[in-house]
């Protein structure tokens, strides 16, 4: 049973958060990409997207992403103090859609951040405008519910 999506149904990603991802991205094919967006509150709560912290793919891999310990732990102690919240967790697919994979909602242990892919595979960009596809999720316990992504 597919339990009632738990929201938001949309959010805005500003267009130099959204570069910032996509740059990154691309920088390190054929290897995962992994970051964060900070947030003042989570988007659950109508929290807004402040900026990305690009971080360090440790398992340096073109099939999964660990975000290096050392920079998960830097930025959850500098997200307290400055009181604010991972609002989005963020990777890259290299060759497949920007969609959680199993191993993507198994490893979901952040349910109030959005977990954003974006893919750089060429058949999944944006017909409207080429754009690389770039999609939210919220993972809660397993399930999955898209958020719609509007350009900031």
């Amino acid at each position: 049973m597919v339990s009632r999506h738990p929201g938001p149904a949309s959010v805005t990603i500003p267009g130099t958060i959204r570069a910032a991802i996509v740059v990154q991205a691309r920088a390190e094919d054929p290897n995962e990409s992994c970051g964060l967006i900070i947030g003042d509150r989570s988007a659950a709560d109508g929290g807004a997207a402040l900026r990305y912290e690009p971080l360090r793919n440790l398992a340096a891999s073109p099939y999964l992403y660990e975000i290096h310990p050392d920079d998960l732990y830097r930025l959850t102690i500098g997200t307290d103090e400055a009181d604010e919240v991972f609002w989005g967790i963020v990777h890259s697919h290299t060759h497949t859609p920007a969609r959680p994979s199993p191993t993507d909602i198994h490893q979901a242990f952040y349910p109030d951040a959005l977990y954003i892919l974006v893919s750089l595979d060429p058949s999944e960009a944006d017909p409207s405008d080429g754009n690389e596809s770039l999609r939210a999720w919220r993972i809660i316990d397993g399930d999955v519910h898209e958020v719609e992504v509007a350009r900031g």
